[in-house]
Parts: C-alpha cells; sequence; structure tokens
C-alpha cells in the first residue's frame, strides 16, 4: 500500500513526466483515503480527487523557482523569477 512519493522538482529529479505527477497523485490519494482501489460507489470521488491533486502539483512544479538552478523556474513556462 505504502510506496514513498519521490522529489519531483530540480536537482533530484531533473526530468518530470505527465506520468510522474499523476503516479505521486495517486499514491497521495491512495495513502490519503486508505484505498488501493476504491470501491465502485467510491470510484468517482477518488479519480476527481486524483485529478485535483494532479492539477495542483502541475501548478506547483511550474511556480517553484529553485535557488542556484538555471532555467528557473523549475518546470513548465510561469516567468516568476
Amino acid at each position: 500500500m505504502c510506496r514513498s512519493i519521490k522529489t519531483l522538482r530540480p536537482p533530484v529529479t531533473p526530468k518530470v513526466s505527465e506520468e510522474d505527477v499523476r503516479a505521486a497523485a495517486l499514491q497521495y490519494v491512495r495513502k490519503i483515503s486508505g484505498f488501493r482501489a476504491p470501491a465502485a460507489h467510491n470510484r468517482e470521488v477518488f479519480d476527481e480527487a486524483v485529478e485535483a491533486v494532479t492539477e495542483a502539483t502541475a501548478r506547483l512544479l511550474e511556480g517553484l523557482v529553485v535557488r542556484g538552478q538555471q532555467g528557473a523556474p523549475t518546470a513548465g513556462t510561469s516567468s516568476r523569477e
């Protein structure tokens, strides 16, 4: 059930895919809910939570500025420097 969620920001993880972000979101929702796979009556809310966490994580990674890293911000095209 419990697998560590890896750090997704550079320099720890230089290239982060959408799949990496979604996998981390899925692990988070599994941990919080206590379900590896939800019952049919919980599937919709479970999937919505995974999507919401995926989107929030992507926004976070796009907005992060890591000191000492060229090309900051760390992901996406945000220009907060």
